[in-house]
């Protein structure tokens, strides 16, 4: 009784015609439901184990589009036909009938192969056949009226009929149907016994409203009894892809944290990518190996003559930092060749020779491009997470506290180190790591403080606390993934059951 109280009204429905044999479509006639509707309540059925649905697949002969337009209007050989009442020449024929050269050319062939007419030249005329043939009709239009059907059930003339049918254009199809029949458990025929008993109560009442609450229609009622514990349809709601919002969340963060965003070009002059960051030239990173040259169009425009003079000057002798440089002839031309930019710290000196604001907080969130090895932990092309915090007081405890802060931020990870590294543009420089639950330790970031000899050129004298997250490996610890590849990947599965980031 429980169970019948917490029937759906599309399974009370089909409930009194599951003892009988019949196929989906005769019983959504009988039950007055829509097909999916009826198979929808054959499935609820079934999960309650009260029947088991199986599958039967058959070839059904079918009208196409032509075929129900000369059902309608009947066949275009029927219609020259009924149109030739003498000798009449095609030009005529053809507008009396109001058929295309195609079909007439098919007419033709058809009716003089039942000896109807006879051709000469240009002239077309009935034989003694014509009027038999009208009288006692077309076989092809008396086949037509009775689609559609099992193809197993079609033979003797009617095969030859199919054949011919079929080499014509959109007249009948042949596809196959998967029929869906049902046979009911011991289960489901004790229900159906329970439910023909009770069938004489009062109707249910599916959903409280605050009408029937108002009227007091509830009164004397039973109510639906619903399954809790039942599985329900999942529901794929429309959502960002996870790794664009991990990235669009480390922006959010940043900005509320007081971070104002820098943007800069994604083809990049040499001068900002390497010399401005007072990276030789003959340093091996700048080689093709280490960075994509761009072979059309090699040479861009460098900045103010004044800022290029001083960058020349820190490299040749230190210009006025106390510095030696690096001691060589710098090269105007090598700093205005085009590359992919190689890291994001490349748009920080564009920022810094403009004179930021003092003290600032600068973050850029971009696109970077290096050759390199494609694995689990490499890229290509990778987002970058940089920028820069520039005030009089600053030194590198302030740089280690915020670069432990940024990964708690981004990951929730607590476990973190620090290891001495090497940058020609930061000294002292630093690399950051942090623990992955499965791969372990992965280098996540380098940072530093800028030296001199790239930060007064551009006109800052304060110390600058700069730092260059690669942003995919923390987004790796933060979905918890092996492989940074699978940060773009397309497998709905995957796509589908990940959470957002709020």
């Amino acid at each position: 009784m429980r169970l019948i109280e917490s029937l759906h009204p599309l399974e009370r429905k089909i409930l009194p015609f599951l003892e009988e044999k019949m196929e989906l479509k005769e019983l959504a006639k009988k039950s007055g439901l829509k097909e999916v509707e009826a198979m929808r309540a054959l499935q609820w059925m079934e999960n309650k184990k009260m029947i088991k649905i199986s599958s039967v697949s058959r070839e059904i002969i079918s009208l196409d589009s032509n075929g129900e337009e000369y059902l309608k209007s009947g066949l275009p050989e029927k219609r020259f036909l009924e149109a030739l009442r003498g000798e009449i020449s095609y030009k005529e024929l053809k507008e009396k009938t109001g058929l295309d050269d195609n079909e007439m050319v098919k007419c033709i062939g058809i009716l003089k192969g039942k000896y109807a007419i006879s051709v000469v030249g240009d002239k077309i005329e009935p034989t003694s056949e014509r009027g038999k043939l009208l009288e006692r009709g077309f076989p092809e239009e008396a086949f037509l009226s009775k689609l559609p059907l099992d193809v197993s059930s079609v033979g003797g003339e009617e095969k030859t009929i199919v054949s011919n049918l079929m080499k014509r254009k959109k007249v009948i199809k042949r596809d196959v149907e998967k029929l869906k029949y049902w046979i009911c458990t011991v289960e489901g025929k004790k229900l159906i016994s329970e439910f023909r008993k009770v069938k004489g109560s009062k109707s249910m009442i599916e959903r409280l409203t605050p009408g029937i609450i108002k009227d007091g229609s509830w009164k004397g009622k039973k109510f639906r009894r619903y399954d809790v514990q039942i599985n329900v349809p999942k529901i794929f709601a429309g959502k960002k892809q996870p790794y664009v919002q991990f990235i669009e969340n480390a922006r959010r963060k940043l900005v509320e944290m007081g971070f104002r965003e820098m943007e800069g070009p994604v083809i990049e002059l040499e001068f900002f990518n390497f010399d401005a960051l007072f990276q030789p030239q003959n340093h091996p990173a700048r080689d093709w190996s280490a960075s994509y040259k761009i072979k059309n169009n090699r040479y861009g425009r460098l900045p103010k003559e004044e800022v290029v003079k001083r960058v020349k000057g820190a490299h040749e002798n230190g210009w006025k930092t106390g510095s030696s440089g690096w001691g060589y002839k710098w090269d105007e031309k090598t700093a205005s060749q085009l590359v992919a930019r190689a890291h994001d710290t490349a748009i920080s000196p564009r920022y810094l020779s403009k004179n930021v604001e003092i003290p600032g907080k600068y973050f850029s969130l971009v696109r970077c491009f290096r050759p390199d090895v494609i694995d689990s932990n490499h890229g290509v092309e990778f987002n970058q997470l940089g920028g820069f915090v520039v005030g009089e007081s600053l030194n590198f405890r302030h740089l280690l506290g915020l670069l432990k802060q940024f990964v708690f931020e981004m990951t929730g990870i607590e476990k973190v180190k620090f290891l001495p590294d090497y940058f020609p543009f930061t000294e002292p420089s630093v690399q950051i790591s942090a623990k992955h639950p499965e791969i372990g330790w992965m280098e996540l970031a380098g940072a530093g403080i800028f030296r001199p000899e790239l930060s007064e050129p551009l006109g800052v004298k304060e110390p600058v606390i700069a730092w260059g997250f690669g942003i995919d490996r923390l987004a790796m610890m933060k979905l918890d993934i092996k492989d940074i590849r699978e940060l773009f990947t397309r497998d709905l599965s995957y796509l589908r059951s990940s959470r957002g980031f709020f």
